[in-house]
């Protein structure tokens, strides 16, 4: 490394200095994260893979979505998956009488 003579420096040359020192600084460790995961895109590549797809292989994401269960008898775009929170179609046909299994969706 190079020694820098600091006091013969201006005020303007060591602020400037000093900037450029806290870019390096604060962008050090993103330098080192690219490094290693070009490091590690290397090696994959070795064996066939890219990375992505080796760290997209251990994701599980959000579950499917569930098929719905009942259906409201005169608005069929009205739906419910029987899981979670009545919604107030299902809660008025059941008051009113309606048995559950009338609201089923048949297979």
């Amino acid at each position: 490394m190079t020694e820098v003579d600091l006091t013969s420096m201006s005020l303007e040359d060591l602020k400037s200095l000093r900037t450029k020192v806290n870019r390096a600084i604060d962008t050090f460790e993103d330098r080192r994260r690219k490094e290693a995961l070009a490091a590690a895109d290397a090696k994959a590549r070795e064996f066939g893979f890219s990375i992505s797809e080796l760290l997209d292989s251990g994701k599980k994401g959000a579950p499917p979505p569930r098929p719905p269960k009942y259906r409201h008898p005169e608005n069929p775009d009205l739906t419910w998956t029987g899981r979670g929170r009545q919604p107030q179609w299902f809660k008025d046909a059941v008051e009113a009488g309606t048995d559950p299994d009338e609201l089923l969706i048949s297979a």
